[in-house]
């Protein structure tokens, strides 16, 4: 293996121990995500200088996977409810919303992770205004995030039982969006107060 295979190899266990342990306790030293990523905490601080660098990774890391299931979604040119329901399902299976879930507050965002929030939110409302007419009406597109974290917050048993739960919560969901029920109760969360979050 070339040594840029075994860097990038490395790289990937790297981040996936850092989000098992971040999402775990986001409190947690550097030093457990060495640990759990079997490497030494030298080879870890070359590719991240700080506990910041690797949250603001992992942070962008969630980002991308966000802004690949709602391009993903604005291009699908068959029926708009579904296209919605499946981006919704691919935020699940990705596991973005527990970042936001964890993280939020805890490392000082970059300008290009503020640009990257922003066309995440772009996305998202693009997705949501397209599907308004499948929508109960009280709707705004900031609920979704936040039934997206919802979901994200089961947590039973092993990995596999908690994503099976995540699923079927989810379509409960899916369903309860698109019914005509009694109003809801109290305003939606605003973009501001989303946002409000990610300041430490």
């Amino acid at each position: 293996m070339s040594r840029r295979a075994e860097a990038a190899r490395n790289d990937e266990r790297i981040l996936a121990s850092a989000r098992a342990v971040f999402i775990a306790d986001p409190g947690a030293p550097i030093s457990a995500v060495a640990e759990h990523a079997g490497v030494g905490i030298g080879a870890l601080y070359r590719r991240y200088p700080s506990k910041e660098e690797l949250l603001r990774t992992l942070c962008a890391d969630g980002l991308a996977r966000f802004i690949a299931a709602a391009e993903a979604a604005l291009l699908d040119a068959g029926d708009p409810w579904e296209a919605f329901a499946g981006f919704m399902r691919a935020c699940v299976e990705a596991d973005t919303n527990s970042l936001t879930q964890k993280l939020s507050g805890t490392f000082t965002p970059t300008e290009a992770l503020y640009r990257e929030a922003g066309r995440a939110q772009g996305l998202m409302t693009a997705l949501f205004d397209r599907t308004k007419p499948f929508l109960r009406a009280d709707l705004v597109v900031d609920d979704v995030a936040l039934l997206l974290e919802q979901v994200a917050a089961l947590r039973v048993g092993d990995e596999q039982r908690t994503l099976e739960l995540r699923r079927r919560y989810l379509e409960l969901l899916l369903t309860a969006l698109r019914l005509s029920g009694d109003p809801l109760p109290g305003p939606p969360p605003s973009w501001e107060e989303m946002a409000a979050r990610w300041n430490p």
